[in-house]
């Protein structure tokens, strides 16, 4: 048996204003879409920008159903945008922030399992990293410089 270790890097900033200014922009315009995301039933509001190598700035809001599955998350409607409007331009990065309309959140939330297989898909496909960054409402940004990073031995297509 080999016995082996995941490792990984990533930069915390105690406020948003500490970041570059182009990953203020980017995050800016994913607190601005938050809130316009359509979430009446967790009442989780979640907005994601994505940057493309264009310049181009694609925006995505969380988008529920009372049938839960048949909504779609921020970061997924945001990525398949780019990848439908834009498919032959890398994504260079995508911020993503959630508020909550029942509590105030403070701890930056990254994104999901299903989220980060979908950026996941664009890092393989574009053979460039894709940097993520993540905040709450208020506080703390982590960033990441590949999806990779927060997602070690995912499934891609050489296995089918």
């Amino acid at each position: 048996m080999i016995e082996k270790q995941f490792t990984t890097s990533y930069q915390v900033y105690d406020q948003l204003d500490e970041m570059p200014e182009e990953d203020i922009q980017l995050m800016n315009k994913a607190c601005t879409i938050r809130d316009q995301a359509y979430a009446p039933y967790s009442q989780f509001m979640v907005g994601a920008a994505v940057l493309l190598e264009n310049g181009e700035i694609v925006l995505g809001s969380n988008q529920e159903n009372a049938a839960y599955p048949s909504g779609l998350c921020a970061e997924r409607n945001a990525i398949y945008q780019a990848g439908s409007l834009y498919p032959k331009e890398k994504i260079l990065a995508i911020a993503i922030t959630v508020k909550s309309q029942r509590k105030k959140v403070i701890v930056p939330a990254a994104p999901c399992g299903a989220c980060r297989q979908a950026i996941a898909e664009y890092e393989f496909k574009q053979e460039h990293p894709i940097k993520i960054m993540f905040m709450a409402e208020i506080g703390k940004v982590i960033k990441v410089n590949a999806l990779l990073d927060i997602l070690p031995l995912a499934f891609d297509g050489s296995y089918l």
